[in-house]
């Protein structure tokens, strides 16, 4: 079991780089006359202290493609200060700075980003649904001054529905965790998939980290067995009260980025989170040295991993399945 595990880490950890490679250029010299110094805006979709590692990896490869703070680049970060707070405040501050590239997390930061710099070239980090919500004319042609990396989200909540049936197989009413407006597309694939597996799903929309108790007594109230996680950036800066919360109430629950089962959530789906954050570094490359955003094709990942936490799960006296383990790509003990 351990050997097949590691197997599955080197297989899934050399597919989820091969997106990224093949954005990747050999590193050099940043374009530009002698002595010019890039300016990239930073707007996170919530409080920098949650987020800090992502960033740090944006940052690294930046320095691999040549670009080395205080000599030839400078990042201006612009964070709200709660989650969930609109970044309409962050992105004129930056807009006023006049950036040469803004990268953004999230549909509600890309959008404040839009709005306050229409002509500065945006690059989302990443966006669950940007054609859905508008943000580029389509994946393979953006069209205008934002590209980026998406999410994949609606396609994936299915899938996270189907685990968390196999790991509570006897469960048989769903809790949804989300905030407006970034997650109703997977609300909308939430119940379709609750549709197919023949359970029932209850909405719970949050709209602030205060609101969050509120909602987990109500789901226990209403009869939620198990909990799924929307992908965003408001439940993703929670993460360390939503598997509290969760724990608390012995609520099984499935989030899509890895960073949440290391903050003690039961499992997770999805993307590895720091890959998005290295493309991004490649995408602001390839901009500054001339290309267009609105002719960089929107990425997707293509490979997914699966994180159980087995702590968790023995806290909550919670037997995890055989097929569930042999899924899982990585299991925290």
């Amino acid at each position: 079991m351990n050997r097949r595990r590691t197997l599955l880490n080197a297989l899934g950890a050399g597919a989820l780089m091969a997106p990224f490679s093949s954005l990747a250029q050999p590193p050099g010299t940043p374009a530009g006359p002698p002595g010019k110094i890039w300016r990239i805006g930073i707007l996170p979709g919530g409080p920098l202290a949650t987020r800090q590692y992502q960033w740090d990896a944006f940052v690294a490869q930046m320095r691999k493609f040549g670009y080395v703070e205080g000599k030839n680049v400078r990042y201006d970060f612009r964070a709200p200060q709660q989650e969930g707070t609109p970044n309409d405040d962050q992105a004129i501050d930056l807009a006023r700075l006049e950036p040469d590239v803004i990268v953004a997390t999230g549909a509600n930061a890309t959008a404040a980003a839009k709005k306050a710099a229409p002509r500065t070239p945006i690059v989302m980090c990443p966006s669950a649904d940007p054609v859905g919500q508008g943000l580029v004319a389509s994946l393979r042609r953006p069209g205008g001054n934002i590209t980026g990396v998406s999410l994949l989200t609606r396609d994936t909540t299915g899938k996270r529905m189907q685990l968390l049936h196999e790991m509570v197989p006897g469960a048989q009413r769903f809790g949804f965790v989300w905030n407006a407006p970034t997650g109703k597309a997977q609300v909308e694939a939430a119940e379709a998939a609750a549709r197919q597996l023949g359970v029932r799903l209850l909405s719970l929309e949050t709209a602030s980290a205060a609101a969050l108790p509120a909602t987990f007594d109500a789901a226990v109230k209403a009869g939620v067995q198990a909990l799924v996680i929307a992908a965003e950036p408001f439940t993703f800066g929670l993460r360390n009260q939503i598997a509290a919360l969760a724990l608390k109430h012995r609520l099984p629950s499935i989030a899509a980025l890895p960073a949440v089962a290391d903050a003690g959530g039961l499992m997770t789906y999805g993307p590895n989170d720091l890959e998005y954050f290295r493309r991004a570094a490649v995408y602001v490359d390839k901009i500054i040295k001339g290309a267009n955003p609105a002719e960089l094709p929107v990425e997707q990942p293509t490979l997914f991993e699966m994180v159980v936490n087995m702590k968790t799960a023995k806290a909550m006296g919670i037997k995890v399945p055989q097929v569930v383990l042999l899924q899982a790509h990585r299991v925290i003990e």
